[in-house]
């Protein structure tokens, strides 16, 4: 019987060539990745000049005190492919309005921000078609009431299959 030992494979710089290339491919490839993901995302930007921003804040504090003193309601209805937005007085009875714009705006993705413009469908409720995906959205509602400032509706919502839950 014969025994064949087998000579150990060497370590060579070939070897440790292949090992630091395959580290630092490694990590260009999560960097590469990061970055892509980073700049195709939220940018995280809320206003373009927080100093500005800071001195307008105690004049919207104001407006938005006098708009919930008037005691209006408004009414945002989503269903269907159809937005519709009514808004009513203290006493239940409609607010005549102008014109309404409504702002869909998604938390985290910018691009994915959309605005529509309602028309007037009957009585005094607007509507326009827009099926928003499915999610949460942020909609800024600007209706134009004949005040000095739009009336301001802002709200945080759930769209589940087209729909306001």
């Amino acid at each position: 019987m014969s025994a064949s030992t087998q000579k150990p494979r060497e370590f060579t710089g070939r070897h440790m060539l292949i090992i630091i290339l395959a580290f630092f491919g490694v990590i260009i490839a999560v960097n590469l990745t990061m970055a892509t993901l980073a700049s195709t995302s939220w940018t995280g930007l809320v206003v373009e000049n927080t100093y500005v921003a800071s001195q307008q804040f105690n004049r919207k504090a104001e407006e938005g005190r006098a708009q919930a003193a008037l005691g209006w309601t408004g009414k945002l209805t989503i269903a269907w492919g159809d937005v519709r937005y009514s808004l009513s007085d203290a006493a239940g009875k409609p607010v005549p309005l102008h014109g309404v714009k409504v702002l869909f705006r998604h938390p985290a993705y910018e691009a994915a921000d959309k605005s529509v413009t309602l028309a007037l469908a009957s009585g005094q409720e607007f509507a326009a078609k827009h099926t928003p995906r499915d999610g949460v959205w942020i909609v800024e509602v600007d209706a134009d009431a004949g005040l000095t400032e739009p009336y301001r509706d802002v709200r945080r919502i759930m769209i589940s299959h087209g729909a306001l839950q």
